[in-house]
């Protein structure tokens, strides 16, 4: 389980180190992080690029934008966080997703938060994978699954 809770600084740090940019950036806030697993949240905008084609009229965020979310909160910044010494200097990472296995229950809407849940199941010669999961502002369960990934850093 998560046990520390992660200050403003310590998020604002972790986020400043990922690969990411808008609008494919998913990440807004990291709670907790420990190095057992991680929460963070994002609030999908209603101005999202790929609002516009799904669907026609009925705008619903796509699975595999929730997949990109879960991993980007559960796998890389929780990646950046174990590996921070080896990362602390460098700022050119290199993320390499490995697997996915995802279920997923409800849509997310425009203007939702989310937040996802993110456990380590390993962390060995810089592979992370972790059981995640992500829960509606309703706390109630829109997904969840196994993520794999690599993260090096140049």
């Amino acid at each position: 389980m998560v046990e520390k809770v992660c200050n403003k600084m310590e998020s604002t740090e972790i986020i400043s180190f990922l690969p990411y940019q808008k609008p494919f950036l998913f990440v807004d806030e990291i709670t907790e992080i420990s190095e057992n697993g991680v929460v963070g949240n994002y609030r999908f905008k209603k101005n999202e690029y790929f609002y516009e084609g799904h669907f026609k009229e009925n705008p619903i965020t796509p699975g595999v934008i929730l997949t990109e979310t879960m991993a980007q909160i559960g796998v890389v910044c929780l990646g950046i966080f174990l590996a921070k010494d080896e990362i602390s200097s460098k700022r050119n990472l290199q993320i390499a997703l490995t697997s996915s296995q995802m279920d997923f229950f409800l849509p997310v809407f425009p203007d939702e938060k989310v937040s996802v849940i993110s456990e380590k199941q390993y962390f060995r010669f810089n592979k992370l994978k972790c059981q995640v999961k992500m829960l509606n502002e309703k706390n109630e369960l829109v997904c969840r699954g196994s993520i794999s990934g690599m993260i090096i850093a140049k």
